[in-house]
């Protein structure tokens, strides 16, 4: 059988900017036969994120992450059906995700790098398990609560930047719904602004494009800033740092703006804002996600709840077609998504 995948075409230098052209499409065969422990699975949707900007490169600078190899076929968040299985643990018809998805319309998998999903969870929404009841989700619900030291009922304060994109979306809503007073978002445009604040239920957002953002975060944030989800990094967290109180915490979940750079993970900040740091009592310890593994089943279960309740509102950004992964890869480092980004390689959830 004949499929599609995407390899990495080409490496965009540690200080390049990525663009569609990284990646490429090629037909390769799919072998007839599926192995013991082995599952033949049909992708239905494909994850991009900021992290696979580091993969990129050939060395991520990271040691549990991997770099793509030029050629070679490249792999992220995935969800798909099982066509055929001869693992124990699934049956055909089973609907499943990995992290380790090949870019492939139809693959041949070891069942046991897969999980199981029930579609109840998300309402018949599988993308969702790449994003809000995914991986994004842990990392917002779990760096608000492990980094963040909201109480509620203590007037607490809440900015988050990149705040219109998978995990600033979700982050403001779960510093809402854990007993911050006030959340603001800063995004890039008017059209975000006007989502955070109008479905979301943030209480003000600011575009940093326009206008002077120290100026506007005074306003917004007359008491001062207590908790701050960091999804970018860069002059926008140096702006946000200078305003925080005595004693407050960064939640470091990405640094998008300096994924271009070859800079350390986290990067270091400038001097002046250093001081402030140290000066005030700020926190701002790297957070990842993977090293709370014991909090995942619970985390997905709250998510869930809240997403059926109405509680969390949910924004994707849907892209089609296989060929099509390196322009959403481009669109979301470039800030073109609201919510998560997500390519839609199959919608057909029947056998």
């Amino acid at each position: 059988m004949i499929v599609q995948r995407v390899v990495l075409n080409s490496r965009p230098g540690k200080n390049g900017h990525p663009v569609a052209e990284n990646f490429r499409v090629e037909e390769v065969n799919l072998p007839d036969c599926v192995n013991e422990g082995q599952v033949q699975v049909r992708t239905l949707y494909l994850s991009v994120d900021p992290y696979m900007r580091c993969r990129m490169n050939e060395d991520t600078g990271s040691d549990y992450i991997t770099p793509w190899q030029l050629s070679q076929v490249v792999d992220g968040g995935g969800v798909g059906i099982i066509e055929e299985s001869k693992h124990t643990n699934f049956m055909k018809g089973d609907f499943v995700t990995s992290f380790y998805w090949p870019w492939q319309t139809k693959v041949i998998l070891d069942g046991n790098i897969l999980e199981k999903v029930d579609p109840q969870l998300v309402d018949g929404h599988l993308s969702y398990f790449l994003g809000a009841i995914g991986m994004p989700g842990l990392t917002s619900l779990i760096g608000v609560q492990e980094k963040g030291h909201i109480t509620a009922g203590s007037n607490q304060t809440m900015v988050v930047s990149g705040a219109a994109g998978a995990c600033g979306s979700l982050a403001g809503q779960i510093g809402r719904l854990l007993g911050c007073s006030r959340v603001v978002g800063i995004c890039g445009t008017p059209e975000k602004c006007l989502f955070l604040t109008s479905e979301l239920g943030f209480d003000a957002a600011i575009n940093y494009k326009e206008g002077n953002v120290a100026e506007q975060l005074h306003k917004l944030c007359p008491a001062g800033v207590d908790v701050y989800f960091d999804n970018v990094g860069g002059d926008i967290s140096d702006t946000v740092i200078s305003q925080m109180n005595q004693n407050s915490h960064i939640i470091l979940c990405g640094q998008i703006s300096q994924y271009n750079k070859d800079v350390p993970y986290p990067p270091p900040l400038p001097p002046a804002i250093e001081a402030i740091q140290k000066e005030r009592n700020i926190t701002r310890e790297r957070f990842l996600v993977l090293n709370y593994k014991d909090k995942f089943e619970f985390g997905i279960l709250q998510l869930s709840q809240w997403f059926k309740e109405g509680k969390l509102k949910i924004k994707e950004t849907m892209i089609n077609g296989l060929e099509n992964m390196g322009a959403a890869f481009q669109s979301m480092m470039t800030g073109g998504n609201i919510g998560k980004q997500i390519v839609c390689i199959s919608g057909d959830t029947s056998l």
